[in-house]
């Protein structure tokens, strides 16, 4: 039986638990990989920024929490979710019938085309016969480096997985790698639009196989969080219909993202 004192100590730390408790439910968790410009990026300051950033906080303001960002390696994005390292991916993951088996998704709230990128001088035309023996660098986990094994490696390609797409431009840069296939905003902002750039395009057509890039970018959760869910599938619906969606997405991209 629980002593005055130890009765009091045991209140006093259910009441700092609660405290704690109350203090999270005001706070996202929301996990970004911020190599992956214009959408998810840094200030030079360090600061997280990009068009995922402002959409995750545009939300948060919707369900009336404040967004907490979390840095997290690509490929390792949904066992940190599971790992309730934070509480939503808001960071350009789409949404593919494999990773609905062990995450759930909101709606989407972008969709855009990935495409192969080559030097413009390379010769390079027919797709896949012409990239036989090239080296692609990919980011790793991601819906292009499923394409790329499933499409481009059986016709002699050497797909090479990096864990963060600015490492595949590095190495595109020092003569390591052939191309990339990548998303076509985030390899325009992130690659082509800048001087080392200069020189590569996108060779073939888009690429948008539903069974590799899914159908559009969504908010990642765990599966029992429904209610969470069913807040940010109204959020996104909310700031579609107020403009909020269209400014941000006008702030760092010139097309229309939405996509079909």
């Amino acid at each position: 039986m629980l002593n005055i004192k130890s009765w009091m100590l045991a209140s006093a730390l259910v009441a700092v638990s609660g405290a704690a408790m109350a203090q999270d439910a005001g706070t996202l968790r929301v996990a970004i990989d911020p190599t992956y410009k214009p959408f998810t990026f840094k200030t030079p300051d360090g600061k997280p920024t990009g068009f995922d950033v402002d959409i995750a906080s545009a939300l948060c303001e919707q369900i009336k929490r404040k967004c907490v960002f979390v840095e997290q390696a690509w490929d390792s994005m949904i066992p940190g979710l599971q790992a309730r390292k934070y509480d939503a991916i808001i960071s350009s993951m789409s949404i593919t019938p494999e990773r609905e088996k062990v995450v759930a998704f909101t709606s989407k709230y972008y969709n855009t085309p990935s495409s192969i990128v080559v030097k413009l001088d390379s010769g390079i035309k027919n797709i896949p016969a012409d990239l036989k023996g090239k080296r692609l660098g990919v980011l790793k986990g991601s819906t292009q480096e499923k394409y790329a094994m499933g499409e481009l490696k059986p016709a002699g390609v050497v797909v090479v997985p990096y864990e963060a797409q600015d490492q595949v431009y590095l190495d595109i840069k020092s003569g390591r790698l052939d191309g990339t296939v990548a998303d076509k905003v985030e390899v325009t902002g992130g690659f082509l639009s800048t001087p080392d750039g200069k020189g590569w395009g996108f060779v073939g057509p888009d690429l948008d196989a539903g069974k590799y890039f899914g159908k559009g970018v969504g908010v990642a959760l765990r599966k029992q969080d429904t209610a969470l869910r069913d807040q940010l599938n109204k959020a996104i619906t909310t700031i579609r219909a107020n403009g909020t969606w269209k400014k941000i997405a006008d702030k760092y991209v010139n097309i229309d993202i939405w996509g079909a």
